[in-house]
């Protein structure tokens, strides 16, 4: 059994802020006897105002909240999947590009958000994501020290395709940090996290956004972690914080034997429109 932590947060404009409350975060999560942390999409930056965000973005190489996680999870021995940054690519546009890095510091994967997020809510709230961003191209997976972890962010929950490639790779964990709103949280986040898990009869970590946040957005919280069986293992409501959840491997084993859903998939052949 491996002990698993997630940060929720209310990230504001200010990437160094930011920074301070992650690295803060993995030394807590480290001093839990956690093996690795999980932060929420967006974690360095929430700022819908392009004109004032665009002065905290970087590349890669230069990105100044990647580089004090990467101190930090060196500096504590732990792992750390940084659920996404607003990266900078060479062809100007943005990827909305999440991160596993290890005990060393170093970056062992990396994903980019593959579906984007181009909605007219009931509530009147717009959202065009991929003015700003392109989409990412690539399914990945990484093994950890928690299991082999599949990488998806926030609107990818939709999308069961991609968790189907991701078990069929070996995934026995997904993660799927997110910065949901609350209409569609209060809707439809916890049917959909546990039901990516039922199917993939693998754990889902889910880390989230919070609260009001100073560019006037408002997200669900709830972070959590639902076991192969659907079961929530940590629901940790509103409030910003740390929470932790013990990953038992033998519970995916278990879920695969009752119901052996990986082995029963077939290839959906063309469908006849009659």
């Amino acid at each position: 059994m491996t002990r698993a932590a997630l940060l929720q947060m209310t990230s504001g404009i200010d990437p160094r802020a930011n920074a301070r409350t992650i690295v803060a975060g993995v030394e807590q999560a480290a001093a839990g006897g956690a093996a690795m942390l999980f932060t929420p999409e967006m974690s360095g930056l929430v700022d819908r105002d392009r004109d004032r965000a665009a002065a905290s973005l970087a590349h890669e190489g230069d990105d100044r909240v990647l580089a004090a996680v990467r101190e930090a999870a060196a500096k504590a021995g732990i792992w750390v999947h940084i659920g996404s940054l607003a990266i900078l690519r060479d062809d100007g546009k943005l990827a909305n590009r999440g991160y596993v890095i290890d005990a060393s510091g170093a970056i062992r994967a990396s994903y980019d958000k593959m579906h984007l997020f181009d909605v007219d809510l009931p509530t009147g709230e717009s959202w065009r994501e991929s003015n700003s961003y392109a989409a990412g191209e690539r399914a990945v997976t990484v093994r950890t020290p928690l299991g082999v972890l599949g990488l998806a962010i926030c609107y990818d929950l939709r999308f069961p395709d991609l968790f189907r490639a991701l078990s069929d790779a070996g995934a026995t964990l997904l993660a799927i940090p997110a910065a949901f709103t609350r209409p569609t949280g209060a809707a439809h986040w916890h049917v959909l996290m546990r039901a990516r898990a039922i199917e993939a009869a693998a754990f889902v970590i889910a880390a989230a956004q919070t609260g009001v946040h100073e560019d006037g957005r408002a997200t669900y919280g709830h972070s959590l972690v639902s076991d192969p069986w659907g079961e929530l293992l940590l629901d940790m409501g509103e409030a910003a914080g740390l929470g932790f959840a013990e990953i038992d491997m033998t519970r995916v084993e278990n879920a695969r034997a009752r119901v052996p859903v990986l082995q029963h998939r077939r290839a959906i052949p063309e469908v006849e429109a009659l």
